[in-house]
């Protein structure tokens, strides 16, 4: 009959056994070959030859190494060696508790003759018999000792029937939930408040009986522990919750005092405090088989769950991120009881370390333990301990929701040794406060990679990151308002008509190729690209982004800098958020804030230093240059000289430099204060919990409408023509309008796909292209650009699309990190990556 050996996926698996025992063979059998490390193989590695045994001390370093990379990555990792000596078997469990995962021995238990005659045919093993016999005697003292070395699962297999006829089956840990996928109501410390735990479950819609609670929905609950001690009905929680877990409608983790209860039970000497006097009493007077079932629950709850594909993972005091999906006792200890400074308060109480706000792990952690007056977003890791059974409040989560959800504690039950705030002000119901954590130097040092859902894994090299340091640090605006930088624009390919370099007949045959059919048109304003986050009022400001007194918002630029001091910043904001306001957006969006991407106008607002520097030296140079050199052809020409190529060419140059400086200039305005300022919105980016990206940009024309509708003398309206690709007429059409638009000063415009977001056969299609007039064009390239077509047409796109689709998932990124509600360094995270993609060499003037 086949023997089943079971193994935990994540385990290191020791095998144990003479040489010639068969182990090699054993493991090609039952594991992967990349999950088997063997010590002959690491001889080989570090000196060419697996039997040197000079080697093995460097060997095993080698192979403890990897082992040890293999454990940290959570991979089931076998070691192949004979591990008949105590010494090599204990330092393979301190490295399987290094890792905290399990260590499991493997015996295999051959006769001694059995291994001298395999051995015999092997011309590479010059073992003596001695050899065999040493290694023999050794495994037979070892295999009653190998459970107290530390091995948490132990199978000896004798002989080789034994062990030809075995299936390893490979289990499960405990904590491992990640198929439930909820949703789930995950409930904070009930401290054996009976009446108060029945009121949250009804407030979450469930149907609550005297020995369990049920949703009509199939949602279930996970409790945090702690459902004992100081509240007047300890069994009544515990029937109710252990009947909840009986029938698949709630999971629950170990606290603390469930621990000490269950050591209290089984006779064990604990100090009865903290609450357990009174379990104990209550207890007493239940029937004998309930306490039994009470000791055996509190037996059987682990230190945490892992859920919903890693996403989510509850625990009594908290976990960091390497003890997520981990066994051993440390992940117990800080997952019962959290992790303290070694301090005491002046309450007499240890001092917690704040392992929250170090936190950067993907999944959401919600933990109970330390009471808190509110709920308290911390590093995407919420304490839902608001103290009930001090007078507080029962608190659960809604998951995947991330909705708050409490019932106020009908009377103080149990007198804290540290004061408890219960002013209804300091703790309102249902309240979340949110943290205010950026991003840390070490989150952007050396290369890393974003993960994005459009794109997939976009690299951020380290040179890159530190162009980008020095920006975040020294320039930008305040990071709490800091929540998106938008992405570069790609022009068009190249035109091949006559005196053009961009032409919009490309950007439609270009969508077309990616199967869009339906675009939109929108007039390119020549001004600066601004993002604008609006708060309905300074209150918002204030509790939502934890900025100071009398702020609205922010407005800043591409590279997050801001464009106005904060005094004018404030009057800016002002008037747009009562456009807002009057426009009705705040209402129909059900938000307190708007983020808006849009145009700053006039040009000059922020490029005053580039018109004067740049721009405006090269008109005023032609301005001296080309009158004084028709000058001198002119008085040549009286002498009979023949310049009438060189005149021509003056005449021109002089012609091309007037119309330069003519381009520019019309971008250009006086402004004071805030009159002559204006700014166009085009897209609606986020309001509170909802991202915009995959809205048509019709809606979000339409919401610009309607902010210039309520302040024209601000806000500027984007003109906007549709347009159907395969529809020759309407893009003749379209084309016309272009030329119209470039015709009276216009830059040109931007070609969208209608639908904003969309994805083709080969990947994220360009968000944008933009196509700019032969006269603006002239800015960029210099005045005579149009004699240097032929070269110019050589242009490279291929950088700059792939900087433009990388940016622009980042950009997608931070915006849907924003609206599920994750800690603001996760968005800052995509925001940094988009200003160093930016450092990039990319030709400035595409």
């Amino acid at each position: 009959m086949t023997k089943k050996l079971e193994v935990p996926e994540l385990s290191l698996v020791v095998l144990i056994g003479t040489t010639g025992a068969g182990k090699s063979t054993f493991a090609r059998a039952h594991f992967r070959t990349t999950e088997v490390i063997s010590s002959d193989f690491c001889r080989a590695l570090v000196s060419d030859d697996e039997n040197d045994q000079t080697a093995t001390a460097d060997a095993f370093e080698v192979l403890h190494v990897i082992a040890g990379k293999r454990l940290a990555a959570g991979r089931l990792t076998v070691i192949d060696a004979t591990n008949v000596q105590p010494e090599a078997r204990k330092q393979l469990v301190a490295l399987a508790r290094e890792h905290d995962v399990l260590p499991v021995a493997i015996v295999l238990d051959v006769p001694e003759s059995v291994c001298a005659r395999r051995n015999a045919t092997r011309t590479d093993r010059q073992f003596g018999s001695h050899v065999l016999h040493r290694q023999r005697d050794q495994l037979r003292r070892s295999l009653r000792n190998l459970s107290r070395e530390g091995f948490r699962h132990v199978h000896t297999l004798r002989g080789e029937d034994e062990i030809a006829d075995v299936d390893i089956v490979r289990t499960k840990l405990y904590n491992d939930l990640r198929e439930e996928r909820g949703p789930f109501d995950v409930i904070g410390d009930v401290h054996g408040c009976r009446s108060e735990l029945v009121s949250l479950l009804e407030k979450l819609g469930y149907a609550v009986t005297a020995d369990g609670a049920r949703h009509p929905n199939g949602r279930r609950a996970v409790f945090v522990g702690d459902l004992v001690d100081r509240g007047p009905d300890t069994p009544g929680v515990l029937r109710l919750v252990m009947g909840m877990v009986a029938a698949g409608d709630a999971y629950c983790v170990s606290g603390n005092h469930e621990a000490k209860l269950l050591r209290a039970l089984r006779g064990r000497n604990v100090r009865v405090t903290h609450g357990l006097a009174e379990s104990l009493e209550q207890l007493t007077v239940e029937p004998a088989d309930f306490r039994a079932r009470v000791e055996k629950f509190a037996d059987g709850l682990i230190s945490h769950y892992v859920l919903d594909d890693g996403r989510l993972v509850v625990s009594h005091a908290g976990l960091i991120e390497r003890y997520h999906g981990r066994a051993s006792g440390r992940v117990r200890s800080f997952a019962l009881y959290g992790e303290t400074t070694g301090e005491t308060d002046e309450f007499g109480l240890p001092v917690r370390y704040p392992w929250a706000n170090d936190y950067r792990g993907k999944a959401m952690v919600l933990y109970g333990h330390t009471p808190v007056p509110a709920p308290e977003w911390v590093n995407n890791t919420m304490c839902l301990d608001t103290g009930c059974v001090f007078g507080g409040r029962l608190t659960a989560l809604r998951y995947p929701e991330r909705e708050v959800v409490s019932v106020p504690a009908q009377k103080v039950y149990y007198q804290p040794a540290k004061p408890f705030p219960r002013d209804p002000a300091t703790a309102p119901a249902d309240s979340v406060r949110r943290d205010p954590v950026v991003l840390d130097l070490k989150d952007v040092l050396g290369n890393t990679g974003i993960e994005t859902r459009l794109h997939g894994r976009v690299t951020v090299r380290e040179g890159n990151a530190a162009a980008a340091l020095e920006v975040m640090s020294r320039f930008a605006v305040d990071p709490r308002w800091l929540l998106y930088l938008p992405p570069t624009m790609s022009p068009v390919a190249t035109s091949q008509l006559p005196d053009s370099l961009e032409h919009p007949l490309q950007a439609f045959e270009a969508y077309r190729a990616d199967g869009v059919d339906a675009v939109v048109c929108e007039e390119k304003h020549m001004g600066s690209r601004a993002v604008a986050l609006v708060c309905r009022d300074s209150a918002v400001a204030a509790e939502r982004f934890g900025m100071p007194e009398g702020s609205l918002g922010e407005l800043w630029t591409r590279t997050g800098r801001p464009f106005f001091d904060p005094a004018r910043t404030i009057r800016f904001l002002t008037r747009l958020a009562e456009a807002a306001d009057r426009a009705g957006l705040f209402q129909e969006l059900n938000t307190s804030w708007l983020l808006l991407d849009t145009e700053l106008l006039p040009w000059s607002v922020k490029a005053e230093g580039l018109l004067r520097g740049q721009y405006a030296a090269v008109g005023a140079a032609a301005g001296a240059v080309f009158p004084a050199a028709a000058d001198v052809l002119a008085r040549a020409a009286a002498r009979g000289l023949d310049v009438g190529e060189l005149s021509a060419r003056a005449d021109r140059r002089a012609a091309n430099a007037a119309a330069f400086t003519a381009a520019y200039r019309r971008y250009c305005w006086q402004t004071e204060d805030l009159t002559g300022v204006r700014i166009a919105p085009f897209q609606l980016l986020a309001t509170e919990g909802a991202a915009y990206h995959e809205r048509p940009h019709a809606e979000h024309l339409a919401w610009a409408d309607r902010l210039v509708e309520a302040d024209p003398e601000l806000v500027t309206a984007t003109r906007r023509s549709y347009v159907d690709t395969t529809d020759p007429a309407a893009v003749e059409a379209a084309v016309g309008w272009w030329e119209a638009l470039t015709a009276e000063g216009g830059e040109g415009m931007v070609v969208k796909p209608a639908a904003n977001l969309v994805r083709g056969g080969r990947g994220l299609v360009q968000p944008g292209l933009k196509v700019r007039g032969r006269e603006y064009l002239r800015i960029i390239y210099g005045p005579d650009y149009v004699d240097h077509l032929p070269r110019l047409r050589s242009r490279g796109l291929g950088h700059k699309r792939s900087m433009a689709a990388r940016e622009y998932a980042l950009g997608i990124e931070a915006l849907e990190r924003l609206a599920r509600g994750e800690p603001l360094w996760r968005v800052h995270e995509c925001v940094f990556a988009v200003l160093a993609l930016e450092s990039e060499p990319v030709d400035p003037r595409l």
